[in-house]
């Protein structure tokens, strides 16, 4: 019955209003994704509503900065940012405003949306990736990598590599494990990652997967979407590299497998609120959520919509870490302090 009820409140939602309003029939999106792949999306979303889209793509950082430089005179009618730090940043800042639609509260689940305080919430998932570890197995034994805490362990020491500890990756993760243990036991751990680099910390996360192949390191930290992509890669090179690495997905005996998200809001001073608010239901449909999470190998934040993606059913099912995405945003303060006193840099 909740199923029949999800899908008629979406095809309502999708085509109530048959006629827009001259005002209604664009949509301003500052986007921080940069797939090519998204603009499927974004096309399909005005098929089907007469919407156009105007899109305006940068990092985090600099859209953020352009929105404060902006103030109420900003055209921009809907965020998109790709980590939970980085949303929590957004609205502890102000940037968006509470939304309520039935179709956003049947589709989404809680804990992938920011916290109701009664008024809404202020953004929504829309997709998932999972934070895995690869290891060299010509270097490392498997059986010793199966967790986040076995990264600390001594007996790793000089084997392991990530990005840097202020990457909001990195720190999304190290504000999970502040939720899980506590501050002063997410610490020691961090502590214990830092005595066990194998290089100072640089590069992206393809970085460390490569650098984890050739046997400079012997177990890294990465998002499962780059893994994934070297697998599907056209070139062989990259295939070879994917090839010389094994992922685990962490802590399957414990909390689960730390995930992270996009997600999008209303922005608060959106001059076009209910084509917003439109598409961000829209994201929700079958195939939106097929459009965003198979252009970039993730997983769907609706969970009923199932995809095709050989590379993520290769890596084999997993347990997720259920933790609120709110709450890791909320714990980056603390994680952020963590680094710091660690040298994670």
């Amino acid at each position: 019955m909740k199923k029949l009820r999800c899908a008629t409140l979406l095809v309502a939602g999708l085509v109530a209003a048959t006629t827009l309003r001259a005002a209604d029939a664009e949509l301003n999106v500052y986007s921080a994704r940069h797939y090519q792949t998204d603009q499927r999306f974004y096309d399909d979303f005005t098929k089907q509503t007469g919407i156009r889209i105007n899109l305006i793509e940068g990092s985090d950082s600099a859209l953020m900065e352009r929105l404060s430089s902006e103030g109420a005179n900003s055209p921009a009618d809907v965020l998109i940012l790709v980590d939970a730090a980085r949303l929590w940043k957004a609205e502890e800042a102000g940037l968006f405003q509470p939304v309520k639609s039935d179709v956003l509260a049947d589709r989404i689940p809680e804990h992938l949306r920011s916290i109701d305080d009664g008024e809404g919430s202020k953004w929504f998932g829309v997709s998932r990736r999972a934070r895995i570890i690869v290891y060299n197995p010509d270097k490392v034994d498997g059986d010793k990598v199966r967790n986040y805490a076995d990264l600390a362990d001594p007996a790793l020491k000089g084997m392991v590599c990530t990005r840097t500890g202020t990457h909001p990756y990195m720190l999304s993760l190290i504000g999970a494990m502040v939720e899980h243990m506590g501050a002063e036991q997410a610490e020691k751990w961090a502590a214990g990652v830092v005595a066990n680099f194998a290089r100072s910390p640089r590069g992206g996360d393809t970085d460390q997967i490569k650098a984890t192949a050739t046997g400079e390191c012997g177990v890294a930290l990465a998002n499962s979407y780059y893994l994934a992509r070297l697998m599907r890669s056209s070139k062989d090179v990259d295939r070879e590299i994917a090839g010389k690495v094994t992922a685990v997905w962490p802590d399957q005996g414990g909390n689960g497998t730390h995930m992270n998200i996009t997600g999008i809001g209303v922005l608060k001073h959106a001059p076009h609120r209910e084509a917003a608010v439109r598409f961000i239901e829209y994201l929700t449909s079958e195939q939106a959520q097929r459009f965003l999470a198979e252009g970039n190998n993730e997983w769907p934040a609706v969970e009923s919509v199932k995809i095709d993606n050989p590379a993520l059913e290769a890596l084999g099912d997993f347990k997720p870490d259920p933790l609120p995405i709110g709450r890791i945003g909320k714990a980056q303060l603390e994680a952020a302090r963590i680094v710091d006193r660690v040298g994670w840099r």
